[in-house]
């Protein structure tokens, strides 16, 4: 359907792109969407990659929330190609799409790869945009349990 070619066109664009750390608060166009994990419900500011707009377009979506270290990761409909995903270490509060597993990553803490305070992905992840708050907000993430239910819709 329509849904769908919007997330083709989207993906489209992926090729040949370089995206940087910086872009987690370098929001485009105002763009958010809400996720809910279990109890909790957080906004994210998308910022202007590829991915990002492929995000937006497959949403609404539900999913099961994934734990590994202080992060939360749920699998997506999107199959986006790895040419976005560069950052291996992201900002806390930092939404990635995780290639390989075809996932969304909410990043509020250290992973079982990190070395001090860093954030540290599995593998590289393309950056899509960044969780609105701070570590309150970030914190009370901690609580969403290993396979609660995920959704995902746009919040404009």
């Amino acid at each position: 359907g329509g849904r769908l070619r919007a997330v083709a066109a989207a993906l489209s664009g992926l090729a040949g792109l370089h995206v940087g750390r910086r872009d987690v608060i370098r929001p485009a166009m105002g763009k958010r969407l809400r996720i809910r994990a279990g109890s909790e419900t957080v906004t994210v500011v998308l910022n202007d990659s590829a991915t990002a707009a492929a995000l937006a377009a497959a949403a609404p979506f539900e999913s099961r929330a994934n734990r590994w270290g202080a992060e939360i990761y749920c699998s997506t409909p999107l199959s986006a190609p790895a040419a976005e995903a560069t950052a291996a270490t992201v900002a806390c509060g930092a939404v990635g799409y995780w290639p390989p597993g075809s996932a969304l990553w909410l990043f509020v803490g250290p992973t079982a790869l990190s070395t001090g305070n860093e954030i540290r992905a599995a593998s590289p992840v393309a950056v899509a945009g960044a969780i609105e708050g701070d570590e309150a907000t970030w914190a009370a993430l901690d609580a969403v349990p290993e396979g609660a239910v995920v959704r995902v819709e746009g919040a404009d």
